[in-house]
């Protein structure tokens, strides 16, 4: 657990020679470390105030710097914090740290200044990770949802379950107070009726998760197809670079190739393979087998064949011997090199020309899956870890109604709706320990 009593330090801009770098500085001591080695007094400098001048070292002028003031609780962290904006040469931000060091602050912790928002109570867990969550976003879609998570939503769908759940849990815990004399304060239907409306909101938000899960890593799109189908021209083509190898040669890509790809704000994964059929050549052998193993992990696939030399009845058997895919877009390749008429085809194909970069059927059929993800006003469950509680608090009420339906005795009825409370506020912080903090909070960057 990090110590409040001490000031920390770290860079809060990446490593490498830019035009800026920002030194962070937060804890009790902040605001003197930084006057101790500043050529201007802002020992009673006002909170949100930038102050001009030069840190030094000794006699030794090391840079010269914008120093943002801010005062407790107004701050990040909750405690006094300076920031210190000065060039961006790591050198020079290595030697403001040691001069920051010298005065008495030491390097943060991966994730520390966050982990002191949290304790100090500007953040709850929840929010806390949706700081890193947008620290990491890569796409529209992954952005706004950390933002939402950031303004408290969320958590605060969360608080209003565990205190209707602590209203009710209140006169169980007073009946166990009074259990000599055999009385009731809860009414069970009420407490039924409770569990019932609790375990259908924590179910909406559950299901949520699916589609938090691809709104923040993207979706995973496998493209696959025989030897030679057009699977990495399609990729170039959907990419508009040439970042797979193209040739006539059957095979060519032997290992998968993955790019991203974004479209309306939804990120695609697209996942080139190597061609599906059987070969003796040991290296394709493996190629094929990774092939098999990306579509059991993708929750697309666009499967593509050479219309100009398959047949229907061709396309079908390749059909049959697939993995059964909740989403598979069936792509006719080249399809200005055919004699078949389009209706000869399945009915839900799309036709292209890879090669001629003609896919426009295929970008407005990604954009049709790409808008079920479409982030609405609701609540969604983007983070495994609140997903897990959310299940296991859904259990715990679960013994509960069957308790309930039992007659099992209020102290047991207890025991369950405590763990279900304790689940709920492991996602917000209300109950947290060491070992949860630190599996948090260390996934962030030093300088957050």
């Amino acid at each position: 657990m990090t110590n409040l009593q001490d000031t920390i330090t770290a860079p809060a801009t990446p490593a490498g020679v830019s035009a800026l770098a920002v030194v962070r500085v937060s804890g009790p001591d902040a605001i003197a470390i930084v006057d101790k080695c500043f050529t201007k007094n802002i020992t009673n400098a006002d909170g949100y105030t930038i102050h001009y001048g030069h840190i030094i070292d000794g006699d030794i002028h090391v840079d010269e710097v914008l120093a943002s003031v801010f005062r407790n609780p107004q701050s990040y962290t909750g405690e006094d914090s300076v920031e210190i904006s000065g060039h961006g040469s790591p050198y020079i931000t290595k030697r403001i740290i040691e001069t920051l060091l010298k005065n008495g602050a030491r390097m943060a912790e991966p994730g520390e200044f966050t982990m002191r928002a949290f304790l100090n109570g500007k953040l709850d867990l929840a929010q806390a990770e949706a700081v890193a969550d947008m620290i990491s976003s890569s796409s529209e879609a992954s952005l706004q949802m950390a933002l939402s998570q950031m303004r408290g939503g969320f958590s605060s769908d969360i608080a209003t379950l565990r205190q209707e759940l602590i209203d009710f849990a209140a006169l169980i815990e007073l009946e166990n107070d009074f259990g000599e004399e055999d009385v009731e304060f809860a009414d069970r239907d009420g407490l039924k009726n409770l569990i019932a409306k609790l375990l259908t909101q924590i179910e909406k938000l559950r299901s949520s998760f699916a589609s938090g899960n691809v709104l923040k890593n993207g979706i995973n799109t496998v493209i696959a197809g025989k030897p030679n189908a057009g699977k990495s021209t399609m990729l170039n083509a959907l990419l508009n670079e040439d970042r797979a190898i193209v040739s006539h040669i059957a095979g060519t890509t032997r290992d998968t190739i993955e790019e991203v790809f974004t479209l309306n704000g939804i990120q695609f994964r697209l996942i080139d393979t190597a061609g599906l059929r059987e070969s003796s050549d040991t290296i394709e052998q493996i190629g094929v087998g990774k092939t098999k193993e990306s579509m059991s992990k993708a929750e697309l696939l666009v499967y593509l064949f050479d219309i100009s030399i398959s047949s229907p009845s061709e396309l079908v058997a390749e059909l049959k011997s697939l993995p059964h895919m909740e989403q598979t877009i069936l792509v006719a390749n080249k399809a200005d090199e055919t004699s078949y008429k389009k209706e000869d085809w399945p009915e839900n194909t799309i036709f292209v020309s890879a090669k001629n970069k003609d896919i426009g059927p295929l970008i407005l059929e990604l954009e049709r899956v790409a808008s079920h993800y479409e982030l609405g006003n609701e609540t969604v469950v983007n983070n495994a870890r609140h997903a897990d509680a959310l299940a296991k608090s859904s259990q715990a009420l679960q013994k509960v109604l069957s308790g309930l339906d039992t007659g099992l005795t209020s102290d047991m009825v207890a025991l369950d709706i405590r763990n279900a409370l304790y689940q709920l506020g492991l996602i917000t912080g209300e109950v947290a320990n060491d070992e949860i903090l630190d599996s948090i909070f260390t996934r962030f960057c030093i300088g957050k």
